[in-house]
């Protein structure tokens, strides 16, 4: 299957990011600024680097995700929606009392879901698992998780990340969705993560930091990773703006976990560009 142009993408990141908004605001509830700053992370993996289809989800070999930053599932259901891997009417179901789409990622609700995930900094612990088990068995797949820069803060991510490196797991890949903001303030305020590459590296790991909103780099650093299996777990730092693409949310703290009201929607659909219906 022939691999999208960066264009398409950039397309589908849009598309992303209108599905998560739209499932936000039906739930009135959710977390739209972090889901907003992942989406062209999560389009990179999904649409470009990993071995995942709607035929696939299930498979042994198939690669692992991870998305340790669970609160920002939308777009994590988002991606699962666009792949084909679970309905599409499960968009308007978000955080409903039954729904496969809860608060937070749930394995035995969700299809496509390799981990129930929510505890912040557990996450990464779980793919080194994976990783470490494909490693064991002989496996080829790749694991990846996406981490929170405040998630950063956990003494577990540095436990794990030893682990890692430790063990070699070069299948492994690291990515953090740095944008700086928590839900009470900035990061920097409220408990600075400083050079996260330096950090990162002095854990043993290879890394690359990137513009987390340019799908060409995050791909590109994407398919270095998969051709250097040097014995080094990777980390790829993605600078990113918390809610990007909606200019009310961007860099705003407060729309950590805010739904948008009916006004704000309709202003932040009509910002997302490439919307068909305008």
């Amino acid at each position: 299957m022939e691999k999208l142009t960066i264009k398409e993408l950039e397309d589908v990141a849009v598309e992303m990011r209108k599905t998560a908004i739209t499932m936000i605001y039906t739930a009135q509830s959710g977390h739209p600024g972090g889901s907003l700053s992942a989406a062209d992370i999560m389009t990179s993996l999904y649409f470009h680097t990993m071995n995942i289809n709607s035929k696939n989800y299930k498979s042994e070999n198939r690669d692992r995700f991870v998305l340790s930053k669970g609160h920002v599932c939308p777009i994590l259901y988002s991606t699962l929606i666009l792949k084909n891997i679970i309905p599409k009417e499960e968009i308007y179901k978000l955080r409903k009392e039954g729904s496969m789409l809860q608060g937070h990622p749930d394995m035995k609700r969700c299809p496509g879901i390799d981990i129930s995930t929510g505890s912040l900094g557990q996450g990464i612990s779980c793919a080194v698992g994976m990783a470490l088990s494909a490693k064991l068995t002989n496996k080829d797949y790749y694991t990846y998780t996406l981490l929170g820069d405040g998630e950063c803060n956990e003494g577990q991510v540095w436990e794990a990340a030893q682990t890692a490196s430790k063990y070699d797991l070069d299948n492994l890949v690291v990515i953090v969705d740095n944008n700086n903001l928590q839900n009470d303030g900035s990061a920097d305020e409220i408990m600075p993560t400083r050079d996260l590459k330096a950090k990162f590296n002095a854990f043993g790991f290879e890394t690359l930091e990137v513009n987390g909103h340019k799908i060409e780099e995050i791909v590109t650093a994407l398919d270095h990773f998969k051709s250097n299996k040097d014995g080094h777990p990777k980390a790829l730092i993605c600078k990113t703006i918390k809610g990007k693409g909606v200019s009310f949310m961007e860099n705003i703290p407060s729309w950590h976990g805010v739904a948008p009201n009916d006004q704000e929607y309709e202003i932040a659909m009509k910002e997302l560009k490439g919307d068909k219906d305008e």
